[in-house]
């Protein structure tokens, strides 16, 4: 999905939608549509962080010189 919101717009409105959703002041169909909004926005945001991720890698080098790319350590990983 090709598109040209950015991780913290889509973020913000998804927030926004479910604030709605849970103020429960929406009619069914309202809510159903903000619900499918949500779920679009979620979806942007998951691939935005997957593209950020993939583009997190740390270059190293090995012992031969040669260039390798290796997964950026996280928090979680040094546990």
């Amino acid at each position: 999905m090709a598109t040209k919101e950015t991780f913290e717009s889509a973020m913000a409105k998804l927030e926004e939608a479910v604030s709605a959703l849970e103020g429960g002041n929406m009619s069914l169909d309202e809510s159903l549509a903000a619900f499918e909004n949500a779920v679009r926005l979620a979806k942007i945001c998951n691939e935005k962080l997957e593209c950020a991720e993939r583009k997190v890698r740390v270059l190293t080098e090995g012992k031969d010189g040669s260039v390798t790319d290796a997964p950026f350590d996280t928090d979680e990983d040094a546990t």
